[in-house]
């Protein structure tokens, strides 16, 4: 299924900056970056709760946001591109 996690976290200390190299840095393992704080993810359901998991575990929910927009399996109709990037399909071959 495909996941759309998209996150905001207040980087005004040091914390903060830290808590977005971590959450961006645990997003990539898990999807590809479509815009600066939103990360397309192919997933199924065990990663996904994985990956929520430790996204929740990271963020400070006083101040930080963090959402999860499950798109499902039927998500090439719902996702339309307009701009300099267009993603990848994750779920077909890649060849170089």
């Amino acid at each position: 299924m495909l996941i759309l996690v998209c996150y905001d976290v207040n980087t005004e200390t040091s914390a903060g900056k830290t808590r977005l190299r971590k959450i961006a840095k645990e997003c990539v393992n898990y999807g590809s970056r479509v815009q600066n704080s939103v990360f397309e993810c192919i997933l199924d359901n065990t990663q996904y709760l994985v990956l929520k998991n430790i996204l929740s575990e990271i963020i400070d929910e006083k101040i930080d946001s963090l959402r999860f927009y499950n798109l499902g399996n039927s998500h090439r109709g719902k996702v339309e591109q307009i701009g300099r990037k267009q993603g990848i399909q994750v779920e077909e071959a890649l060849i170089f």
